[in-house]
């Protein structure tokens, strides 16, 4: 069911209580040797739009979705229903879907890549937040955004997610999070992008981001510095190095990607090319921003992707496993990570100007696609946010340029220095419900990044 309304509903609706009356049920729906794995998805969230300050949209949306994946042998089939809420009517749908999957595993051929898990296991994430409520975030936003052109978007509530399998393994994760992304324009129609995430709202932090945001917009005033193709000194801020490391997560930590020669960090797994040595990633469990478990029922535990520059493991799912005699370790259905973490270093943010002295302050990266896969090398645009520095100072907004260059440069010979701290970026995908997953990423300082036009 979906739900739109002005505020929050009076009392939240228990999906772990209906997931789990789901789940015994398709388990006495079992005919002979038949394996159910069950997978759920929901939340309960509130979603405003701001323009010039002011609320333009506001609205709740509950809603649960249950996957049926139908498993006799060797063959497998699938069917994701909408789940209304009520017992009994979802329960009908589900033993008309069970007959519906049934029916056609008759003629299906066999899957020769079917791995899934039939261990037992329990597991329960349950995280519960301190959120704004929406009428008094718009009290909020209408104070801290007086005076100016405020556009944003926040999105928070609970979000869930359901496993469970006809063999008696059952998981579930539940947490209370936001995610607020807000532009502040000038005349000129530049602007600079901010973000608030986490579980733990507090509306001085919050103000304090407006205002540090605020005191920028005299520099988009100014005439925008144009620069000529060429590589510049940078500091790349955790948000625009999230766009890099997002693209080159595509395949790049795949081990399907691997084994078939299409990877985009091929040349590091080989050995080929190694990153500076303070350069470690991990898809971090420990985070709680993800499920610990998949839709293949396996329990998912932190990997080491990069350790001190260096390739360490692959995510790896049960087909790729199957497919290339590897062993799962609890990898989602693309290999990508679902919560990369980068080990910080030692550069403190109020520091970050003096150190950068003369060259480019990036604050994100727009429309990143790769150049050339082969050398992880990557091109986007730089857009707002992006200054001009001059003798540990401000001075200039950025013309957007094209940029063109590796991450393996990037984090390798070009690499000067790591952020101290690691900032938590929540993915803010909301294409048919709110996702899990994010980045915990420092910020570079980099001797170069090359501008091509």
């Amino acid at each position: 069911m979906s739900q739109f309304m002005s505020s929050r509903t009076g009392a939240s609706f228990d999906w772990q209580t209906h997931f789990t009356a789901l789940a015994d049920a398709i388990e006495r729906f079992q005919q002979g040797a038949e394996l159910t794995l069950s997978s759920f998805a929901g939340e309960q969230s509130d979603f405003i739009r701001f323009n010039a300050g002011k609320v333009r949209q506001i609205g709740n949306v509950s809603q649960g979705k249950l996957t049926l994946r139908l498993i006799d042998g060797a063959r497998q089939a699938y069917s994701t229903l909408t789940v209304c809420g009520d017992l009994q009517q979802d329960l009908d749908e589900v033993s008309a879907a069970l007959a519906t999957l049934r029916e056609g595993l008759r003629g299906a051929a066999d899957d020769p890549h079917l791995l899934v898990d039939t261990t037992q296991w329990q597991r329960v994430t349950q995280r519960s937040g301190k959120l704004p409520e929406p009428q008094a975030l718009l009290r909020t936003v209408a104070e801290c955004a007086s005076g100016l052109d405020f556009v944003g978007f926040y999105a928070g509530g609970t979000i869930v997610r359901g496993f469970a399998s006809t063999r008696g393994s059952r998981g579930w994760y539940e947490v209370d999070n936001f995610n607020f992304s807000w532009s502040l324009y000038d005349p000129s129609g530049r602007a600079i992008k901010t973000t608030y995430a986490g579980d733990d709202w507090n509306d001085a932090v919050f103000a304090r981001k407006v205002e540090q945001t605020a005191t920028r917009l005299a520099v988009l005033a100014l005439t925008p510095r144009g620069l000529a193709p060429g590589r510049y000194r940078s500091y790349l801020a955790p948000a625009a190095l999230s766009e890099l490391l997002g693209v080159a997560s595509w395949g790049g930590f795949s081990a399907r990607a691997q084994a078939s020669s299409r990877s985009e960090l091929y040349k590091l797994h080989t050995g080929e090319v190694t990153l500076d040595p303070r350069v470690s990633l991990s898809e971090d469990l420990n985070l709680g921003i993800t499920p610990g478990f998949n839709d293949d029922g396996y329990l998912r535990e932190s990997v080491s992707l990069i350790h001190a520059g260096r390739s360490a493991e692959r995510l790896t799912n049960a087909r790729s496993a199957r497919e290339y005699g590897l062993t799962p370790n609890g990898a989602l259905s693309n290999e990508s990570p679902a919560a990369l973490a980068m080990a910080p270093g030692d550069l403190l943010e109020e520091d970050v100007l003096a150190k950068l002295d003369t060259g480019l302050y990036i604050g994100n990266l727009w429309y990143v696609n790769f150049s050339d896969r082969m050398n992880c090398r990557l091109t986007g645009m730089t857009r707002f946010a992006t200054f001009w520095v001059e003798g540990g100072e401000i001075v200039a907004p950025l013309d957007a340029m094209r940029f063109d260059d590796s991450l393996y440069r990037l984090l390798g010979g070009e690499l000067e220095q790591l952020g101290a701290h690691a900032e938590l970026l929540l993915s803010d995908s909301t294409w048919g419900e709110r996702a899990t997953g994010g980045m915990q990423l420092p910020g570079v300082l980099a001797k170069s990044f090359e501008l091509t036009l």
